[in-house]
């Protein structure tokens, strides 16, 4: 996966969500770090990167990131409340993921963490 900075560590796709909002489907992945995925603490942890049409204006305008972890059944809550900015949106310095664009939403996800004001 491409980053802001140098370094590209290797995400494997692991998972397609399927959902809904008005009425209209929308599809997202979310990733499995290859090298954390190695490790006991982290070999459940999944990573969806996404941007919406609030990018730029109202939060960061690199994307957001939800944290989920690898669900035992079917289904899985996804909730936008939880998107967060990576730590570019801050300081300068950091490696931080570039979300992909099959991981763009052609909506506005108007909860989460908003842009940090500088």
């Amino acid at each position: 996966m491409k980053t802001s900075g140098p370094k590209t560590p290797e995400y494997k796709k692991y998972l397609k969500l399927t959902f809904s909002i008005d009425d209209s489907i929308y599809v997202l992945y979310a990733y499995q770090n290859v090298v954390y995925a190695q490790k006991e603490e982290y070999k459940d942890h999944l990573f969806l990167p996404f941007t919406d049409k609030t990018n730029g204006f109202e939060t960061y305008g690199g994307g957001r990131y939800i944290d989920l972890r690898i669900p035992t059944t079917d289904s899985l809550l996804l909730d936008f409340n939880q998107c967060y900015n990576p730590y570019c949106a801050y300081t300068t310095g950091y490696n931080c993921p570039i979300p992909p664009k099959e991981n763009a939403l052609p909506i506005k996800i108007e909860v989460g963490i908003l842009a940090p004001e500088h």
